[in-house]
């Protein structure tokens, strides 16, 4: 049950956010031993869920998602539960308060479950991290549900709830979500409010994993607020996001851009999601056409990003520690251990540089391929994962988080191994209503 009949639900008195807690967490108890989707379980839910329970009988909710289950990422703080970020160079001490998007959860009433998984620090695709070892796919546990939101995703595809928070540096959102047939929303940056940063802080932001994009919209909604801790807030949003998201694509231009000239291109599979999703909205009175745009190396820019990142966080990982991080991660740190500031400096113009040019478009929409290939193993490690970021994970994704542009990761289905396929929808920056509008006139057509 997505969040929107829940709520129907309570406001009808036919379900009460006691019962709704009761059905995740035992379907929880029965299937994520074998998907391993969660760091840890929340025990105040329940308190949490009874005082909803209490509000929503007086006729007094609290906020847009009272009584609704939400589960965050183990990269963001929530007050009383540890942050170990699927790193065993983390100690388990509680956090001493919410991050910003956690209170912004808990004003709008929602029920927080529990913490999870991601891989170490967020830094890569594939869903296994050494605290926490291997998170699986619920379509298929022999293979990864992607990552860095590897637990968020998981629990979304395993319906452990229907609002799950995960974070997106370079596609960590909407991977998981196209390997894992779910919606995934990466939102403008800045729009949703972080601290502390982590080491991706200049270009993460955190977004919803859910079943429908309408859900996704009502997320958005609650966590879009602003919040001075965080340097690059946006200005409060008081943006209903599901206000219009059914306005239709009548008149909308949307650009397809199938190649974006820095990556292989996408498998049939996933040429042929974009190709269906072109139908539906060339259908519904869209101006589809194909177009290419001339940007810097952004390939070379982000991998820059990425790995001077990560040399930092190994460099401030005590030299004691730095064995037990993950053996990948390392040898990307010690490849970027010695960039020059000339050269990150070098990467910020010709981020802004794409940023520029994609701004020019005359597109209110782009779509395009959101993962090369359906998820690959679980349990296939990357050799070289310098190689794997732009052959297997991040091809389609990076772009939008150096542009900074909002970006919807949306399921089209399967493939004739089960295996779910995904588009990307964008759209200009600060356009996420856009992006969900465009989003949802695909799914409603499936």
């Amino acid at each position: 049950m997505d969040a929107e009949a829940l709520l129907a639900g309570y406001a009808a008195g036919t379900l009460t956010p006691v019962q709704a807690l009761q059905a995740v967490t035992e379907r929880i108890a029965r299937r994520n031993p074998a998907i391993n989707a969660f760091a840890l379980l929340d025990p105040a839910a329940l308190k949490a869920a009874q005082a909803s329970t209490a509000r929503w009988a007086s006729g007094r909710p609290q906020g847009v998602l009272d009584g609704v289950p939400v589960t965050v990422k183990d990269l963001i703080d929530v007050a009383g539960l540890p942050t170990r970020r699927g790193s065993k160079t983390t100690e388990a001490t509680p956090a001493a308060a919410d991050a910003p998007l956690v209170r912004a959860l808990r004003a709008a009433g929602a029920v927080i479950t529990g913490k999870t998984t991601t891989t170490e620090f967020g830094w890569k695709s594939p869903g296994d991290c050494p605290l926490h070892g291997i998170t699986r796919n619920p379509w298929n546990t022999a293979h990864t549900p992607g990552g860095s939101s590897a637990g968020a995703a998981a629990a979304a595809a395993a319906f452990f709830g229907p609002l799950h928070v995960g974070t997106d540096a370079g596609g960590s959102v909407r991977i998981p979500a196209a390997w894992s047939g779910v919606v995934g929303l990466k939102p403008s940056f800045g729009r949703v409010p972080q601290w502390p940063l982590g080491a991706f802080g200049h270009v993460a932001v955190a977004g919803p994993i859910t079943h429908s994009v309408r859900d996704a919209a009502l997320l958005l909604s609650a966590i879009a607020v602003f919040d001075p801790a965080d340097p690059f807030s946006l200005p409060q949003d008081p943006t209903d996001y599901r206000a219009g998201i059914e306005d239709g694509v009548s008149g909308l231009r949307i650009g397809v851009l199938d190649h974006p000239g820095f990556a292989a291109p996408a498998d049939a599979d996933a040429q042929g999601a974009v190709a269906t999703a072109r139908a539906i909205l060339a259908a519904q009175g869209a101006r589809v056409e194909d177009f290419a745009v001339a940007l810097p190396d952004t390939s070379e820019v982000f991998t820059l990003v990425w790995g001077a990142a990560l040399a930092r966080l190994v460099a401030g990982t005590p030299e004691g520690q730095r064995g037990q991080l993950d053996a990948g991660l390392r040898q990307v740190a010690a490849r970027f251990a010695d960039v020059p500031a000339a050269a990150l400096l070098a990467a910020e113009a010709a981020r802004v540089q794409a940023a520029h040019a994609m701004a020019a478009l005359p597109y209110d929409a782009i779509l395009c391929p959101c993962v090369p290939h359906a998820a690959p193993l679980a349990e296939a490690p990357a050799a070289d994962p310098v190689a794997a970021l732009w052959r297997d994970w991040a091809p389609w994704t990076f772009l939008f988080n150096l542009t900074r542009q909002p970006a919807v990761s949306l399921p089209l289905g399967v493939n004739a191994a089960g295996l779910p396929v995904a588009v990307q929808i964008a759209a200009p920056l600060y356009r996420d209503d856009v992006a969900l509008r465009v989003a949802w006139a695909v799914e409603r057509a499936l």
